[in-house]
């Protein structure tokens, strides 16, 4: 899930096809568009994820769900200062994550 939104990020799919991927909500057009504008300010091009990601992201159980930051590579840099923030949930119908923002903590 997270590798096929990363994938759509670094595409310049910041709205992740309008909410086609399985287990992921669709992303509002003001996060989109937030999310856009931060990539762009940060000046480098988002590549899809490496395995080595999950040496360094984070993911919380909150009791609720879980909080996930995980970290963003780009072509320039490798692993940058960028993290995607998420939620994740289990529903009825199986896992459910929510992008929160593309952002530089």
């Amino acid at each position: 899930m997270l590798r096929e939104v990363v994938r759509r990020l670094a595409r310049g799919d910041y709205a992740l096809g309008g909410g086609d991927i399985a287990g992921v909500a669709p992303i509002p057009t003001s996060v989109a568009a937030q999310i856009r504008d931060y990539v762009a300010d940060y000046g480098a091009t988002l590549v899809e994820l490496p395995d080595a990601r999950w040496a360094t992201s984070v993911a919380r159980w909150t009791g609720a769900g879980w909080e996930l930051l995980v970290d963003l590579w780009t072509a320039e840099e490798g692993r940058s200062d960028l993290v995607l923030g998420a939620t994740g949930e289990e529903t009825p119908g199986g896992p459910r994550l929510t992008i929160s923002l593309v952002y530089v903590p």
